[in-house]
């Protein structure tokens, strides 16, 4: 069955405070995001996310060419982060236009734990592909794989 709902909902709990929660994944975005999530001919070398109203989502290759697939939209420390996600339903970058939109909340679940929300929504705007590219976001290799990533380096991160 096809699925008709241009969006993706995944959330996971970590064992940090909201505001480490929130540092946590948007500074060190680097190490959720997988280095085999690559548009370019090189392979990637780090991945940056300017955390400001109109920063950019970029990979940078090992050649020093860069690749922006994301824009910052808003951010509101340490609760909210939007971006606009740049990659097409054919795995290209495309204008801001046709872009869909990531939401990241973070809430307290008491003083020492964050549920993280994520939100990927209008996906539709990527053209009559948009159901794969939703299979795809969904599946195990995509939002799943970095919020599992994220959980990891979070705990991580508490542990210490």
């Amino acid at each position: 069955m096809t699925n008709t709902n241009p969006e993706v909902r995944r959330s996971v709990s970590v064992p940090l405070p909201v505001a480490e929660a929130f540092r946590v994944f948007t500074e060190q975005f680097d190490l959720i995001k997988p280095r085999e999530h690559n548009l370019m001919s090189s392979p990637v070398a780090s991945t940056v996310m300017e955390v400001r109203p109109g920063g950019r989502i970029f990979d940078r290759a090992e050649d020093g060419s860069e690749c922006v697939w994301g824009e910052v939209l808003d951010v509101q420390p340490p609760t909210l982060l939007r971006f606009a996600w740049l990659i097409g339903a054919d795995w290209q970058v495309q204008d801001k236009e046709n872009a869909s939109e990531v939401e990241v909340r973070f809430t307290a679940d008491g003083p020492d734990r964050t549920d993280v929300n994520l939100h990927h929504h209008h996906l539709d705007r990527h053209g009559p592909a948009w159901p794969g590219q939703v299979a795809a976001l969904d599946g195990e290799n995509g939002w799943p794989l970095y919020l599992q990533r994220y959980a990891a380096l979070a705990g991580s991160v508490a542990a210490h």
